[in-house]
């Protein structure tokens, strides 16, 4: 039975999550002090490693914060506020900048791939400004300009390589791979272990007995503060206590809690559930965002096929090659990824097909090759030839745009928690997030977590590390039924993707919720009943993000970005152009 046997790993700030947003605020934030980051797999299995597009920033001179601007309340369906969204991306150049800085090496103009190709062989350096550098920019959907700064087709990967690389070399930094986040450390859960002390209660037989909330008057009423967190290092099957005056979550998305996604294994909704568990606000969780183009292919698991193809010029199409995208949306098959996104589901659900059609076949062979290397390469690898013909695509769960709810410097409602990324609902992408706004989101989010935390780590280290409770199993034992994972999860899955996909009603969503109800008794239940294992605790996570993901959309009675009930067709602004909000009832 994995324990805690070892004194508790003390560090000032703690990580958890390896993508953009963790990793680049690892850096800035060991300047003042100690940094160890979790990552629950190896380092590189971050959703920022799989983003292929770009990072938004205004780069041109013919660009301009205000068209940025524009762009992103128009995408997000008017949900977002201008003067919220003008503050970050406000600092998109600068943030770019850094990753320069940091050995990101971005397109240039001239290299392969590009409109005007330079030399054969000629190399391009990694430059500290961009007034210096003439990197190649592309477009995406909802863009009404060229403002993507890209990495060819991988431009996640490079930033990952990247800051990975510089996280190697510092000296303060210390990243600790297979190791997964049970649950946030609060005062509010140490208060609640001397509680269970006076009442004569152990281990889960508090929530056992009296349900999540505890006995009526059982907690002091104080303000909240997050310690640092429990850990489940999967190789050895230890728990241990992390400890950090302060802590990040940078965990990224959800999207394994659909059947269909283009998101790596690892997005399980880890640090939305643990944020919403300590008494966190979550944010918009009913606006999930469906990429419209995944490569439609049995033996293709959760294959993206980047914005960029259709920013380079790529086609929407039927089967039988009628383009459709014209007639719904005057940027035809570059409309905002929402309206793509559901006009896809459309035609496929009222022709009965399996999927439709993305070509870009009538671009310039050795072009495209070279601008899509990556995408064309595994495309071939399963048989489809960019260059020669359509490719079959399908819309798949891509991006949460709600999440934890921070302030503009990414503080959540617990006091020493900040968040970074795609976990948090920063408001930047209101109803639907703007392509390629994401990479730029986390960069600037995480720099600002950074310029906060010297100061938590002042506050944490007045107030003193409190005696955090050593991980308590209580009577769990090994599971001998495996199988009652796997099944659940595949159930959550299956349920959102039929109940809370795309398109929603009423009737469906509340049969999602009487089902996620059930479904999350039974997990608890057996999560307390059975040793701690990675798949329990992330099966854990998938039906709490579940639950207040249909929750939220239940309570938004209109329809509007990325949250579609027939129900409720039409967008309502008198009433409903304000955010939704849940937290935890103790």
């Amino acid at each position: 039975m994995p324990s805690d046997d070892n004194s508790p790993m003390v560090t000032d700030f703690l990580v958890i999550g390896s993508g953009l947003a963790g990793l680049s605020f690892a850096l800035e934030a060991a300047r003042h002090g100690r940094v160890t980051v979790l990552t629950k797999r190896r380092p590189e299995v971050a959703n920022t490693a799989w983003a292929q597009g770009g990072i938004a920033a205004v780069w041109d001179e013919e660009d301009s914060l205000e068209a940025h601007v524009a762009d992103t309340i128009e995408a997000g369906a008017n949900l977002a506020g201008e003067e919220l969204v003008r503050d970050i991306l406000r600092e998109g150049p600068e943030a770019v900048e850094r990753l320069i800085e940091w050995g990101v090496r971005f397109t240039r103009e001239g290299e392969p791939g590009t409109d005007e190709e330079g030399e054969e062989g000629e190399e391009h350096g990694p430059l500290a400004a961009h007034e210096q550098a003439d990197y190649h920019l592309t477009r995406e959907g909802g863009h009404s300009t060229r403002r993507i700064l890209h990495a060819g087709d991988m431009t996640g990967a490079e930033i990952q390589r990247a800051l990975l690389a510089a996280v190697d070399q510092h000296p303060r930094i210390t990243l600790l791979d297979h190791h997964i986040a049970i649950d946030l450390v609060t005062k509010r859960k140490v208060l609640r272990h001397l509680a269970k002390r006076r009442l004569g209660l152990y281990g889960p037989e508090v929530e056992k007995r009296y349900g999540p909330g505890g006995p009526e008057g059982w907690m002091p009423n104080t303000e909240d503060r997050c310690y640092g967190a429990y850990g489940l290092d999967t190789t050895s099957g230890q728990v241990h206590r992390f400890l950090a005056g302060v802590t990040l979550l940078a965990t990224g998305g959800a999207g394994k809690l659909y059947r269909y996604t283009s998101n790596p294994d690892v997005a399980t909704g880890d640090g939305m559930a643990m944020a919403y568990r300590a008494g966190a606000v979550l944010e918009n969780m009913e606006f999930v965002q469906f990429h419209p183009t995944c490569l439609y292919d049995a033996s293709a698991k959760s294959f993206l096929v980047s914005e960029a193809v259709r920013g380079e010029g790529g086609i929407l199409r039927l089967p039988d090659g009628t383009p459709f995208m014209d007639a719904v949306h005057p940027m035809g098959s570059l409309a905002p990824r929402d309206i793509v996104a559901r006009e896809i589901d459309a035609q496929i659900k009222r022709r009965g097909l399996e999927h439709v059609l993305l070509d870009v076949s009538d671009k310039d062979d050795e072009f495209v090759r070279a601008r899509f290397p990556g995408i064309h390469k595994t495309l071939m690898k399963y048989g489809h030839d960019m260059t020669a013909g359509p490719i079959p695509v399908v819309p798949a769960a891509h991006y949460f745009c709600g999440g934890v709810q921070v302030d503009t410097s990414g503080r959540t409602l617990i006091e020493g928690l900040l968040a970074a990324g795609e976990v948090t609902c920063t408001g930047l992408h209101g109803a639907n997030r703007l392509a390629s706004n994401s990479l730029l989101e986390a960069c600037v989010t995480a720099r600002r977590c950074a310029r906060v935390a010297p100061d938590l780590l002042a506050a944490a280290r007045l107030e003193g590390q409190p005696d955090v409770p050593k991980w308590d199993s209580g009577e769990a034992r090994d599971s001998d039924e495996l199988v009652v994972i796997n099944h659940t999860w595949d159930e959550i899955r299956r349920l959102m993707w039929d109940y809370v996909g795309i398109v929603r009603t009423d009737r469906r969503l509340e049969r999602a919720l009487s089902r996620i109800d059930l479904i999350r008794e039974e997990i608890r239940t057996y999560y307390w009943d059975s040793t701690i294992s990675a798949d329990l605790i992330e099966l854990r996570n998938l039906v709490t993000v579940a639950e207040v993901v249909i929750r939220s959309a239940l309570g938004r009675r209109e329809s509007r970005g990325l949250h579609y009930n027939l129900d409720c067709p039409e967008t309502d602004d008198a009433n409903w152009r304000r955010n939704t909000l849940l937290r935890r009832e103790w």
